[in-house]
């Protein structure tokens, strides 16, 4: 190490004698770029880096250099182009004789730096100090002119120029030109685009762009197609524009024309190509797309890999993408690396981060959880993205303990609880059952907005506290935050569930009245649950033809489930009938239709039901019931024998029922859809997943500890009085979400009061 150190400064100190010899003894080369070729020999040779600047700064400081003003620009280039522009800024000012190449390099850092404030001070006073500017000077102040929206200036700049007679070539014209667009003056981008008598490809791309931006697709279409010479940007923006407008069919026969034209693709082309494939779930184009990534070398890009990624997870192919992950390296991921700021390692994360989301899109919660797992093990970085996903997998699974884990994650590696991380939390913490955690993470945030507000308001709904939902609102009102149509809607559903009909009746006539907020889907059904669950059937059947909207599924289910509550098997009947012209192929109107009659003992209605689901090849969505327990996702199904511990269950379900039927538990048989023995329909319910999910949760975990359990349907009335005798005899606290709704059984009782 030591002779290396000195062999260094004697090579250094002979390569700046050979140079001051050179420059005493040589007229032809200036000494500043002999001496500049020889350090960079030198430190190529020993460091593979570029000479510092700081060093010839300091030598033509030494030797006057600095009083020349081609060294002085040279050197003030090299700042500006190593974006080092604090360092630039002082050389500027040690330049005694500065010309209009001096002020264009620096004008032109700081607009390359984005540093547009600066950018127009230096121009003002280059042109107080009498400097004249040229077209590389006028390009970098319109630019920033348009990144600022800085009409005012912009249109000064070129009046300027016409006064003085300035030559606009087209690179200066397509400044102008993007000046106008940005700044939404198509009157005055059109004259002069008209005017550019050498308009280049560049112009016609500016105005499709701009166009495409503006929302004017036909325009643009016309413009595009009336373009002599299509370049590969040309396409990338037609492409990409009407991706981005919505039209994702235009965009895709656009790129088929790209092909036939034989244009060929440039990376910026795959990114956007895969983009569309994934918006349109065309797992074919994909893979189409990804043959000619392979075909010609673009697999080594990771913003292309992983663009593959999230089309490959965003169209269901969770095989592939887990193929292409393994292709990044998890070493060049990792926190702390220095090559973690490099383009292939942050593309490599949003590969990670896709897989994740992947897995969550389709469904497949326990697969992401694995992944988000894996990523905070090998300590890949995690974007928020990532972090905001894996919550909402923790909210839609109901796992509590991994949601509180990755809380913890977010504060631990320092990301900030902003309003959208917040009211990630919050609605995990509700849809997972701890409210208590969803109140203390709202409460902490010092300025909740709108999306805060409506995720606590939609947490107290589905666990049907509707006084504390209206409270919140009310205070929300009183703070002067609007409302908007998610808001209303957590509102209404909290009405309904406590069966608060005249607040809900006030809050429906108070979005549309004061607000006019136009009441869509979700609101209309709320509403018809909420006169029907109040036993005003004839209240409901009125609103639901006052209101138009008599071709909605949801209305007309939600109306047959309070027929069915309330026992009015008439009324049921017609509904069912509606029910079904609106929607022959859903299995919900035949269940609840074959349920109500199975209730009454109608049995013959019931099987010609199920005969005609059958008919027409209609199948029931099997229930299932699941409960996390150490990490792990316990799923069960009506009659499962095939979990590990299945005869420690079953023997300890027959005993716990046992003991129930001595404190007034009784099998609710009605439910059973068959016309069967009541012996064997005792069989048959006893064996409902909540039923098997429950007992697992008992004989897994210590005494006086809450079970969680998510179901994927509506909890029929025998596991409800199921689980709310096992409550009162074990003295444990359940806490169930069906589809619809909360249920805390404790001691006994349940939060929803039998009324769900």
């Amino acid at each position: 190490m030591g002779l290396g150190s000195s062999c260094s400064r004697i090579y250094a100190n002979h390569v700046f004698l050979v140079s001051a010899t050179n420059y005493r003894s040589s007229t032809t080369t200036p000494f500043h770029l002999r001496w500049l070729q020889s350090c960079s020999l030198y430190h190529f040779t020993l460091s593979n880096s570029p000479p510092p600047l700081g060093t010839l700064h300091a030598l033509y400081v030494k030797n006057g250099s600095l009083q020349t003003l081609n060294p002085a620009n040279h050197l003030l280039t090299l700042y500006a182009k190593s974006n080092n522009m604090a360092h630039a800024q002082k050389l500027f000012d040690e330049i005694p004789q500065r010309n209009t190449q001096t002020w264009t390099i620096l004008i032109s850092g700081f607009a390359r730096a984005g540093s547009s404030e600066m950018v127009f001070n230096l121009f003002r006073e280059m042109q107080a100090k009498g400097a004249c500017p040229n077209q590389y000077t006028l390009s970098s102040v319109l630019k920033c002119c348009s990144l600022d929206n800085n009409l005012q200036l912009g249109k000064g700049v070129h009046a300027w120029m016409l006064r003085n007679g300035i030559d606009v070539d087209v690179v200066l014209g397509n400044s102008i030109l993007d000046l106008y667009l940005k700044c939404k003056v198509f009157e005055y981008a059109e004259r002069l685009f008209e005017l550019m008598n050498e308009g280049d490809v560049v112009s016609w791309n500016i105005m499709i762009g701009a166009y495409l931006r503006a929302g004017d697709v036909e325009k643009s279409l016309d413009m595009f197609r009336r373009l002599p010479y299509k370049d590969v940007v040309s396409w990338n923006t037609i492409v990409d524009g009407l991706l981005q407008c919505g039209y994702e069919r235009h965009a895709l026969e656009q790129l088929y024309c790209m092909v036939e034209c034989g244009t060929e693709f440039s990376a910026v082309t795959f990114s956007i190509a895969l983009i569309l494939a994934s918006s349109l779930s065309h797992v074919e184009l994909g893979r189409q797309l990804h043959g000619m990534v392979l075909k010609f070398g673009f697999d080594s890009d990771g913003f292309i890999r992983s663009s593959l990624v999230e089309m490959y997870c965003k169209c269901g192919r969770m095989d592939k993408a887990s193929i292409i992950l393994r292709d990044v390296p998890l070493d060049v991921l990792r926190k702390g690396n220095a090559r973690v700021s490099y383009k292939e390692p942050k593309a490599g994360i949003v590969s990670w981060g896709s897989m994740v989301s992947g897995y969550v899109w389709n469904g497949k919660y326990e697969d992401g959880l694995k992944t988000f797992r894996l990523m905070v093990r090998e300590l890949v970085v995690v974007d928020i993205r990532t972090v905001t996903t894996i919550i909402s997998a923790c909210a839609n699974a109901g796992i509590l303990e991994f949601g509180r884990h990755v809380h913890a994650y977010v504060q631990k590696i320092g990301h900030r609880i902003d309003a959208y991380v917040g009211s990630s939390l919050i609605d995990m913490y509700s849809k997972s059952g701890s409210l208590d955690d969803a109140w203390m993470v709202f409460r902490q945030s010092n300025e909740p907005n709108i999306v805060m507000w409506t995720s606590m308001i939609s947490g107290y709904a589905l666990h049907g506290q509707g006084m504390h939902a209206i409270g919140l609102f009310e205070e929300m009102l009183n703070q002067g935050i609007i409302p908007n149509e998610v808001t209303f809607l957590g509102v209404l559903n909290a009405c309904s569930h406590a069966g608060l009909i005249e607040e809900g009746c006030r809050y429906f006539r108070m979005m549309k009245d004061a607000y006019c907020i136009n009441p869509g889907v979700e609101h209309c059904t709320s509403m018809v649950d909420l006169y029907g669950r109040a036993g005003h059937l004839t209240k409901t059947k009125n609103f639901i033809f006052k209101n138009g909207i008599s071709h909605l599924t949801s209305v007309w289910k939600s109306f047959l489930s309070s027929c069915r509550l309330h026992k009015n098997v008439e009324m049921g009947k017609w509904v069912s009938e509606m029910l079904l012209q609106v929607a022959p192929s859903d299995p919900g109107a035949y269940v609840l239709l074959s349920n109500m009659c199975a209730s009454n003992h109608r049995w013959d209605e019931a099987a010609r039901v199920r005969s005609l689901m059958h008919q027409r090849g209609v199948k029931k969505q099997p229930g299932q019931s699941w409960i996390q327990l150490k990490d792990q996702i316990h799923t069960f199904v009506m009659g499962d024998r095939s979990h590990p511990q299945d005869d420690e269950i079953y023997s300890y379900l027959d005993i716990l029922i046992g003991r129930l039927k001595e404190i007034g538990y009784s099998f609710d048989v009605k439910l059973v859809m068959q016309d069967v023995e009541e012996e064997q329909g005792e069989v048959l319910i006893s064996h409902h997943s909540e039923k098997l999910a429950v007992v697992f949760g008992i004989i897994n975990t210590a005494n006086r500890t809450p079970i969680r359990i998510i179901k994927n349907l509506r909890i029929c009335t025998d596991c409800h009085n199921f689980i709310k005798y096992a409550s009162q005899l074990l003295d444990r606290e359940i806490i169930v979400r069906d589809i619809h709704r909360f249920h805390h059984f404790k001691h006994g009782s349940c939060s929803c009061g039998d009324y769900w």
